[in-house]
């Protein structure tokens, strides 16, 4: 079967469980933990997620449990289960990236990219999540990442909405300016 189709029945599979139980926002919020722990840890991702049996799949479930300081929902540790028993953990991080989409998707959550010189003021912030709401309906949850080569302005990025407001982009595009123009003089 196509590795896509199985990634998003499970994922879907997951984001249905937790809506029956009601702890969604918790298991979204340790699915994205143990994304960025996986990214971090080659060790623990090709100890948990190799189709061999490198650990026994037993101890993979404490593994991953362990990455999230042993404070796993339930929930997630039941699919992780089922994963593991089913011959599947291969696909975790996919399963859980398409997961955490499907489950802001349903729950009117956008994701939003935010870049700027320095830290952001929190009323800045919830300027740009009521102008988010305001454009779109859905609440924005904007990741903050603070880039000192802009040297002033910000980059905003909101799926496919891109706003450059940026020193670094505005100097760019006056430099391509003088390049065009000098190429016409010669």
């Amino acid at each position: 079967m196509n590795r896509s189709i199985i990634v998003s029945r499970y994922a879907r599979s997951l984001v249905k469980y937790v809506g029956e139980s009601g702890n969604g926002a918790q298991v979204c919020a340790e699915a994205e933990a143990l994304l960025k722990v996986l990214a971090s840890v080659p060790d623990l991702r090709r100890m948990t997620t190799a189709a061999d049996d490198v650990v026994s799949p037993a101890d993979r479930i404490i593994l991953l449990e362990g990455a999230l300081g042993n404070r796993m929902t339930p929930e997630l540790g039941h699919f992780l289960s089922l994963l593991n028993q089913n011959g599947r953990m291969t696909l975790l991080e996919d399963i859980l990236r398409v997961f955490v989409e499907m489950y802001f998707r349903e729950q009117g959550i956008r994701r939003a990219r935010l870049t700027v010189v320095t830290e952001p003021s929190d009323q800045l912030l919830e300027r740009l999540r009521a102008l988010v709401r305001q454009t779109t309906g859905c609440d924005a949850r904007i990741m903050v990442t603070v880039d000192p080569s802009l040297v002033g302005g910000f980059v905003f990025d909101l799926d496919d909405y891109l706003l450059d407001a940026s020193i670094k982009r505005q100097l760019e595009k006056i430099r391509e300016q003088f390049i065009e123009r000098n190429r016409r003089i010669v």
